[in-house]
């Protein structure tokens, strides 16, 4: 059973963080029946933040609501992750390069800080966010920040659990983004970005492409092997 309460974040967004991985990740398949019930009863809260959590993902086209059919996991295919990180590249594409453009020297210098951080830290997860977000931050746009904060929500909450090799990776693509970014070039940094997203959806994509021919007929319900390991924050880049 998850552990709702300790995770950050309200409680509602506790939960819907919680069955958006599911979804994403394929533990819950397209077409499977949500019981409000069952999930208060797991995740030991009330009805009311479920309830809201069920609605903001019916929002974000994983669920639909109907007052006779009840609630419907609708999911996502492998082609739709990729797609998802594609839009999320191109939003975090935007802000490397505007932070360039716009960067001060301060912000610079706890940007090398942070990326430092991130290849000595225990909690790679929480130093890896830190760093996209001094990064997004930088770019000097609140609104492109909203948009950024709606669209990370397509990267599961356990991607690092998932793609420990992506770990690594990310400290070496850190340090060509800071390289781009202290030699003022915008577009470098720019499509380095991109890239770095748009990798890290097709890993996902074809983890989710695999998983769907393991299971014969489609993705698989929720696994207990699969419990996700350390979680993000809600919050602009995980990957």
């Amino acid at each position: 059973m998850p552990d709702i309460k300790s995770i950050g974040g309200t409680v509602r967004a506790r939960a819907a963080s919680e069955l958006r991985d599911r979804i994403l990740l394929g533990r819950l398949r397209p077409g499977a029946r949500l019981d409000l019930d069952e999930i208060t009863e797991e995740f030991g809260i009330s009805r009311t933040p479920v309830r809201e959590a069920l609605l903001e993902l019916s929002y974000e086209g994983l669920v639909s609501v109907t007052p006779r059919s009840g609630i419907t996991v609708l999911g996502i295919t492998p082609e739709d992750a990729v797609d998802n990180f594609a839009v999320l590249a191109t939003l975090a594409g935007k802000a490397a390069e505007w932070a360039t453009a716009r960067i001060t020297e301060p912000e610079r210098a706890h940007l090398h800080e942070l990326a430092s951080d991130v290849v000595r830290a225990d909690d790679i997860v929480a130093a890896n966010w830190r760093f996209h977000r001094a990064l997004n931050l930088a770019s000097g746009s609140p609104r492109l920040l909203t948009y950024l904060r709606q669209a990370v929500r397509v990267v599961p909450a356990s991607y690092f659990s998932l793609f420990p090799e992506q770990v690594r990776r990310s400290e070496a693509e850190h340090a060509v983004l800071l390289d781009a970014i202290d030699r003022g070039d915008a577009a470098t940094a720019r499509a380095h970005t991109e890239a770095h997203v748009l990798n890290a959806g097709a890993a996902l994509g074809a983890w989710l492409r695999a998983k769907t021919t393991d299971d014969g007929s489609g993705l698989s319900g929720p696994s207990r092997s699969d419990t996700p390991g350390r979680r993000a924050p809600d919050e602009e880049t995980r990957v």
